[in-house]
């Protein structure tokens, strides 16, 4: 790869991460899906967690509880292109969340997760997919209940 396509290839992955993360706080959660390839893969091996291919991730994303807010705070990515059609990656991640959000704001606590993701992009039809996203999480705790909005 002549290093523009290296460049291009590395910004449409980083893309993919950041869009991850956006659908799930501020869209609409199932169609994180759509960044997969067909047969993609997101698992958490401590939390004993494998979903497989686009319909299965859209229904694990999609059942995500009503009245949860959550924001999610990327850090150093690093994508490495291996071939014209695969790359890899490692994010930070650290996500603040709490259930039973009814709007308004609220206070602030400490993140209930903090750790990274490994990922596998494959280029299909001209474009980037996430293959495969592996979550590690040396930090987490219990996604506590939203209080009372803040006057």
């Amino acid at each position: 790869m002549d290093p523009m396509e290296r460049l291009l290839a590395e910004r449409a992955c980083e893309r993919l991460i950041l869009d991850f993360v956006h659908r799930l706080d501020l869209g609409e959660p199932s169609s994180v899906a759509e960044l997969f390839t067909e047969d993609g893969v997101w698992q958490w091996p401590e939390g004993d967690r494998l979903i497989k291919g686009r319909d299965a991730l859209r229904t694990y994303f999609g059942s995500r509880p009503a009245g949860r807010l959550s924001r999610r705070l990327m850090s150093n990515v690093l994508v490495t292109v291996v071939s014209s059609g695969a790359a890899q990656a490692i994010s930070y991640f650290t996500t603040y969340r709490v259930d039973g959000y009814e709007g308004g704001v609220i206070p602030a606590g400490p993140p209930v997760q903090v750790g990274h993701y490994e990922d596998t992009f494959r280029r299909a039809g001209g474009a980037w997919l996430l293959a495969s996203r592996t979550l590690h999480l040396p930090f987490g705790g219990a996604t506590p209940r939203a209080n009372s909005p803040l006057a």
